[in-house]
C-alpha cells in the first residue's frame, strides 16, 4: 500500500473513531473504526507492529488474550452458569450448533475458495472457537434473549478446551498437523484460567471488581487493536497474495453462520427472539482465542490471518444485523435479567463491546 494513501486511511478511521465517541450519529461504531485504524496502520507501517526495541510484539498476544478473558470473567456471575438448569434445551441446542455449523462451514469455505493449507486451517480454527464475547451486546441491540446469550457464551467458552481441539483434529488435520493435548492445555491456560480468576474476583472481591471494571474496557479495546495490528503486520505479504480470497471465504463463513444458526433454531421450534440470539452466537467467534492458538500452537502467521479478517468483518455485519432486527421488532427495549448480563451491558455500546468481551474480533 502506498504510504501516503495508507496514512490517509489510517487518519480517516482514527478521526471517525473519535467522532463516534463524541457524537451520537455513529455511536457504537467507535471501536470498529479504531480496529480499522490499527489495521491500516499495521498494513502501512508493519515494522512498528513487529518488534519494539528488539522485543517481538507477537509474544504479547497470549497475555493480551488472557487480559480480555479476565475482563470477561469480571462480567459474569455464577447465575450465568446456573441458568443452564432453567433453560437447558435452548443452551444445549445453541452450543451444539456453535460447534458443528461453524467448523464445518469454515472447512467448506476454505475448500470452495481454494485457500492454502495454513490459511485454510486458520479459517477452520476461527470456526472451531467458542462464540465471540461481544455477541452479548449485539444480542441486546438486536432485542434478543440476553440471559441466553450470556449463558451460551460462558458455557461454550468453558467447554472449548475439549471441543476446539476436537473440531481442529477432525477438520483442520487435513491441512496441518494438530496436537490435540497441547492445544487443550493452551486453551485452558489462555482462556479458562483468566476467566475463572475474573469470575472469582467478581464474586468474592466486589470492591476490587468495581475498580477494575472501570479500567478493563479501555484495556481490552486496546488489546484487541494491538492483536489485530500485530497479526496483520506479520502476515502482510501473505495478505497481499490471498487477501481477496480470504475475505470472500471469511464473509461467506460469517453470513452462513448467521443464516444456518437462525434456520436451525427455527427447526427446533425456538422463539423468534431466541432464534436471533442463536444466530448471533453462532455467527460471531472469539477471534482473540483463534489468534492466540494460531501463533502459540500452530506457529503460523497464515492461520492467524483468518481471525484478523473474520473479526472486524463480523463486527460490522453483526451491528448491521442487530440494527435491522431492532427496527423490525419495533418495541421497547427488553429488560436485562441476571447480574452478569446487567453488568455486561453499559449505556455506551463501545465500552460494552470492550468490557473484557470485545472480539478480535
Amino acid at each position: 500500500m502506498n504510504i501516503y494513501l495508507g496514512s490517509l486511511i489510517m487518519f480517516m478511521f482514527a478521526g471517525l473513531a473519535v467522532y463516534a465517541r463524541l457524537g451520537n450519529r455513529l455511536k457504537g461504531l467507535g471501536f470498529t473504526f479504531m480496529v480499522f485504524a490499527f489495521a491500516s496502520a499495521a498494513f502501512t507501517f508493519p515494522a512498528c507492529f513487529v518488534s519494539l526495541g528488539g522485543f517481538e510484539l507477537k509474544r504479547t498476544i497470549v497475555p493480551l488474550v488472557q487480559l480480555i478473558l479476565f475482563g470477561m470473567g469480571m462480567t459474569l456471575s455464577f447465575d450465568d452458569f446456573r441458568r443452564v438448569l432453567k433453560m437447558p434445551r435452548a443452551v444445549f441446542i445453541g452450543m451444539g450448533l456453535q460447534f458443528t455449523i461453524m467448523p464445518f462451514v469454515g472447512f467448506l469455505c476454505a475448500r470452495v475458495f481454494g485457500l492454502e493449507a495454513g490459511v485454510a486451517a486458520g479459517l477452520v480454527l476461527i470456526g472451531s472457537c467458542p462464540g465471540g464475547v461481544a455477541s452479548n451486546v449485539i444480542v441486546y441491540l438486536a432485542r434478543g434473549n440476553v440471559p441466553l446469550s450470556v449463558t451460551m457464551t460462558a458455557c461454550s467458552t468453558m467447554i472449548s478446551p475439549l471441543m476446539t481441539p476436537l473440531a481442529m483434529k477432525l477438520l483442520a488435520g487435513t491441512y496441518v498437523p494438530i496436537a490435540f493435548l497441547p492445544m487443550m492445555v493452551s486453551i485452558f491456560k489462555m482462556i479458562i484460567l483468566p476467566l475463572v480468576v475474573g469470575l472469582l474476583i467478581h464474586r468474592y472481591l466486589p470492591r476490587l471488581a468495581k475498580v477494575l471494571v472501570k479500567v478493563l474496557p479501555s484495556l481490552a479495546m486496546l488489546s484487541i487493536c494491538i492483536i489485530i495490528g500485530v497479526t496483520i503486520a506479520l502476515s502482510r505479504d501473505d495478505l497481499l497474495k490471498v487477501g481477496l480470497a480470504l475475505f470472500g471465504a471469511a464473509a461467506c463463513h460469517n453470513a452462513l453462520g448467521y443464516l444456518l444458526g437462525y434456520q436451525a433454531a427455527r427447526f427446533f421450534r425456538m422463539s423468534a427472539r431466541d432464534c436471533r440470539t442463536v444466530a448471533i452466537e453462532v455467527g460471531i467467534q472469539n477471534g482473540g482465542m483463534a489468534t492466540g492458538l494460531a501463533f502459540n500452537i500452530l506457529q503460523s502467521t497464515q492461520a492467524a490471518m483468518a481471525a484478523a479478517t473474520f473479526g472486524p468483518w463480523s463486527a460490522i455485519t453483526s451491528s448491521m444485523l442487530a440494527s435491522c432486527w431492532r427496527k423490525r421488532e419495533g418495541r421497547s427495549a427488553v429488560e436485562l435479567q441476571g447480574a452478569g448480563a446487567a453488568e455486561l451491558i453499559s449505556s455506551d455500546p463501545d465500552k460494552s463491546l470492550c468490557c473484557g468481551t470485545a472480539e478480535a474480533e
